[in-house]
């Protein structure tokens, strides 16, 4: 109720200005007015038999009437509330992180917040980013080493998108190896029949192909005829290796050339990325490169209260003329 209150506005305020005009009421209360010229025979002597005559001048139907005249500008001056409803209407991009969880990603050749991370936990950190900078954009997760695995359909719920994105791991699928052309063939897959302006992969990856049976060259073709655009991210440093032994030659998992064609192959774009910031200003080149159209509508609601007030003051005015009319003011 006060919260509907403080939210109350008026469209024609000014009429309170004539509020002080009701006070010079409680002057002239009680005064008696000019005596008849004319004096007629009367039966009102009959009707106040019985009852002792009032020496006051009404003062509760005065009261009515007063807060009759209330009512009745506060009616002039319209109460009103009013709520806004914004309809945005978002002409969206569908977009695919295919993320690489093979175990090369474990290599701890970047930063983040000062201190050494792993490959995979910078691309996460700033996926993340880029997932929430893209509140009007459905997107989807498919991690992939030796093998791709769905980690998320393609969704608004960002939240639990987000969610998903922070338990990918290395490990997570069975087959080991670097499967880029079955993980570009599922994303699509994903992707294809969709309705949206825009349909993307963002292709994060710090090796070679060397499983699957699709090839990526392959795979970003097949690509281009559904209409979906690659962005390819070679991620890592070339001396980066892992401490078990896992990766003996690892300069020679980046393959340039593959990830490139692929990227030319769909109108896309091939990043080199070599640490966090750069990481960060490819997500961004994206973000810029691939821009969402928001037209919002916002609609004002109008409720108006000037027919409560209106119904108030004649409420009040006919129940103090209807007390006056039964128990008449005796003259002083």
């Amino acid at each position: 109720m006060i919260d509907s209150l403080l939210t109350l506005t008026f469209a024609s305020p000014w009429w309170f200005l004539s509020l002080p005009l009701i006070a010079p009421l409680f002057f002239l209360k009680g005064k008696a007015g000019s005596p008849a010229s004319i004096t007629y025979s009367s039966l009102s002597i009959l009707i106040s038999l019985g009852q002792k005559p009032r020496s006051s001048a009404g003062s509760f139907t005065f009261a009515l009437m007063v807060l009759a005249l209330i009512s009745a500008i506060t009616a002039l001056a319209r109460p009103q509330k009013q709520n806004s409803l914004s309809n945005r209407k978002a002409s969206g991009i569908d977009i695919i992180l295919a993320v690489d969880i093979s175990y090369s990603m474990e290599i701890a050749d970047f930063e983040l917040n000062n201190r050494r991370v792993q490959r995979i936990v910078a691309a996460k950190a700033t996926a993340e980013q880029f997932i929430q900078q893209r509140p009007n954009d459905r997107i989807g997760i498919v991690a992939f080493s030796g093998r791709p695995y769905v980690t998320s359909p393609i969704t608004l719920e960002h939240d639990w998108l987000i969610e998903q994105l922070r338990e990918l791991r290395p490990g997570l699928v069975k087959e080991q190896g670097t499967a880029i052309g079955s993980a570009i063939a599922a994303s699509a897959t994903r992707l294809h029949d969709r309705k949206a302006k825009s349909k993307v992969i963002i292709l994060i990856t710090d090796g070679s192909n060397n499983s699957g049976r699709l090839s990526p060259t392959e795979a970003a073709e097949l690509a281009s005829e559904l209409n979906v655009k690659i962005y390819s991210v070679a991620i890592g440093t070339e001396n980066g290796r892992l401490q078990n032994g896992r990766q003996s030659h690892p300069q020679k998992e980046f393959d340039t050339k593959t990830l490139e064609a692929i990227a030319k192959a769909t109108n896309g774009e091939y990043y080199r990325v070599r640490n966090t910031e750069k990481l960060r200003e490819t997500f961004s080149s994206i973000d810029q490169l691939e821009k969402t159209e928001v037209k919002q509508h916002n609609v004002i609601l109008t409720t108006e209260y000037f027919p409560w007030c209106i119904g108030s003051a004649l409420a009040l005015a006919i129940t103090a003329l209807t007390i006056q009319s039964i128990k008449p003011t005796a003259a002083p």
